[in-house]
């Protein structure tokens, strides 16, 4: 189903908009793409999923090395998060549901699916269904599964509650296609996390130290932005610098402008 006019002029916007606000603001612009796109299909909540390939030989893994490895939401709702931990818990397990097995089976490539494109009708009888999703108000949902690179992927996943209607094909168009043509953006945001792009992933005071370094601001400003000590901010940079395998601000901003592969991330099998 084609996208009118109006729709594509709104995510082309959505797309300079995103450019605009720069490398160091990545937890903003995250958040406005998911309420853009959020709004443009009339979904109430939206998750963001950094997932990394740990192996690509692990031994009758339903997931094929895949794993969650961060989440951010839209909307933050405790009882949601907790759900969304026991379900990242079932996975590290080796033991997801049947939507998270199908999803898997085709990483490594975009992707754009309704719930019940992912689901068998079995499912929604069941009690992944039931904690998953009724229980926290969640009838339908589109899930997305963007390649960062081949060990790195974003899944997206936009929600509607109980009280409104499932999506349509119309509305999984809408998302594919706003999703779909920035991958440039998917990287700086795994960078700007460390989840797969780095040998470790950034603490959050490490985040907020990056986000000076990205800006171009001297370190004692950067001090005195989060309340630290030049000494403690100086710490915190040669760890940021160490875990994505650079040595001076210029490389890494190289990282973020394309010029320089990010680090092995070190990634191992289970054993």
């Amino acid at each position: 189903m084609p996208i009118d006019n109006a729709f594509s002029e709104r995510i082309y916007t959505l797309w300079d908009e995103l450019s605009d606000l720069g490398a160091a603001r990545a937890e903003e612009s995250r958040r406005y793409l998911l309420s853009e796109v959020a709004d443009m299909v009339d979904a109430r909540q939206a998750d963001w999923i950094g997932v990394v390939r740990l192996s690509q030989t692990m031994y009758r893994d339903p997931m094929f090395g895949w794993r969650p490895r961060s989440v951010f939401a839209l909307h933050p709702d405790p009882n949601i998060a907790n759900v969304i931990k026991e379900a990242f818990s079932q996975m590290e397990q080796g033991a997801p549901d049947v939507t998270t097995v199908r999803n898997a089976e085709l990483a490594g490539t975009f992707r754009a699916f309704r719930l019940d494109e992912l689901a068998t009708r079995e499912w929604y009888e069941g009690e992944a269904y039931k904690t998953n999703y009724r229980a926290i108000d969640r009838l339908d949902s589109i899930w997305v599964g963007i390649p960062v690179n081949e060990d790195v992927e974003v899944q997206i996943g936009f929600h509607r509650a109980l009280d409104q209607a499932p999506f349509d094909d119309g509305d999984k168009e809408i998302v594919s296609h706003a999703l779909r043509g920035i991958r440039w953006f998917y990287r700086q945001q795994m960078l700007a996390e460390g989840v797969g792009m780095a040998s470790e992933q950034l603490t959050p005071t490490e985040g907020q130290v990056l986000q000076g370094l990205l800006r171009g601001i001297s370190e004692r400003e950067i001090a005195e932005e989060n309340s630290q000590s030049p000494h403690t901010t100086h710490d915190h940079v040669k760890r940021i610098y160490r875990k994505y395998g650079v040595s001076s601000r210029s490389a890494l901003m190289a990282l973020w402008l394309g010029r320089q592969a990010p680090p092995n991330p070190g990634i191992q099998s289970d054993r």
